[in-house]
């Protein structure tokens, strides 16, 4: 029954817009019911976000479609990602043949989650910290994607993406922002493309929001 829904959900968001069949094969390959609380197994291949616990959710699957399809993914692409969360658009990243590094703030979260990446057998190397500042002894980084709202674009993550690499980040106020996608020309030049009406949880971390 689990993989007749992620069908539907598959075919849903063909039908909003999703054309990139990488992206499209990884939903319908990563069980997401896996990454949701128990109570919400039931809820899991509706398009909606959904709570995951201490204020964070788990992304609509259009959004982490839509974002993971905004990265322009390549097989073997070195990604970071900041806001582990669930670690569902982790694992998507993983299905895509991305070598994947995530960063999570919260310590209950990121135990929880490196437990199921270790019991699903995905190899994708997890950090706790702060990931506003990124992770600096891997870069650079040929994409990255930012799975809450910032202030404003964290200066330490355009230093660790590579020249030709791409940053993925919803930027506005606490509550909506546009989803930017940059592209580094070179160490001083970027091409930015924005699309409004997104909402995230906010970037906690020095180069985010403050957590008050």
């Amino acid at each position: 029954m689990k993989e007749e829904e992620r069908k539907e959900l598959v075919d849903h968001l063909e039908k909003r817009g999703i054309k990139d069949s990488k992206v499209l094969s990884a939903i319908l390959k990563v069980e997401r019911h896996l990454f949701v609380p128990p109570p919400m197994v039931h809820l899991a291949y509706n398009d909606n976000a959904l709570p995951i616990g201490k204020g964070q959710t788990i992304s609509q699957p259009y959004t982490v479609a839509y974002m993971t399809e905004a990265l322009q993914i390549q097989k073997g692409d070195k990604v970071l990602e900041i806001g582990t969360g669930s670690g569902y658009q982790a694992a998507i990243l993983h299905a895509m043949g991305c070598k994947v590094y995530t960063i999570e703030r919260d310590i209950d979260l990121y135990h929880k989650t490196v437990k199921l990446f270790e019991k699903l057998g995905l190899r994708i190397a997890a950090r706790f910290g702060d990931g506003t500042i990124g992770w600096e002894e891997f870069d650079p980084f040929d994409k990255i994607i930012v799975t809450a709202g910032a202030p404003e674009v964290p200066q330490k993550l355009l230093k660790q993406l590579k020249v030709g690499g791409r940053l993925v980040i919803p930027v506005g106020d606490r509550k909506l922002q546009s989803l930017r996608m940059i592209d580094k020309i070179d160490d001083d030049d970027y091409r930015i493309n924005e699309r409004p009406n997104f909402a995230f949880v906010p970037l906690i971390g020095k180069e985010g929001w403050n957590n008050g």
